[in-house]
């Protein structure tokens, strides 16, 4: 079985594909960003989100995906350009029939760190081990969709 593991964002959306193996491990198939250019319209840079998504999604078939929630304190402006890219995302994934489960980032701290406060270089080098990587995955938002795809298999 295939799960996507998505860090929603405007400028850079985290992806990672991981499969899960027949003894509990798992296999990286894919991960990286989805770039857009700082030069477009919030329209054009969530059309390109959009459609280079739908592109990975059909090329890998994922079974599940986790799209990491929203939290944040103080900066609405950002807030709302992450809500409008993880909008997209979950209608993409919907219009797929792709499985969607939500985690917020206390949960996925947990679930690969055993600590909900933990930061994000932490974040990576648990990614790091449990995957068995020779280096830490970069750049963060990736590593943190490798560890939003493991909450999605994971998840109950």
């Amino acid at each position: 079985m295939i799960f996507l593991g998505i860090d929603p964002g405007t400028a850079t959306t985290g992806y990672a594909l991981i499969k899960k193996l027949p003894r509990g491990q798992y296999e990286i198939l894919d991960y990286g960003v989805i770039e857009t250019d700082k030069k477009y319209s919030d329209a054009e840079r969530l059309a390109t989100l959009r459609a280079d998504l739908a592109e990975i999604t059909k090329k890998y078939r994922p079974l599940a995906a986790g799209v990491e929630k929203l939290y944040f304190e103080t900066n609405v402006k950002t807030a709302m350009t992450v809500a409008q890219a993880r909008g997209v995302v979950l209608v993409t994934l919907a219009e797929q029939d792709i499985k969607i489960k939500e985690f917020t980032p206390l949960q996925v701290k947990s679930m690969i760190c055993g600590y909900g406060k933990a930061d994000k270089k932490q974040v990576q080098f648990m990614v790091q081990k449990t995957f068995g990587l020779k280096k830490l995955p970069k750049p963060d938002d990736a590593a943190d969709a490798l560890a939003i795809a493991l909450c999605a298999a994971e998840a109950k």
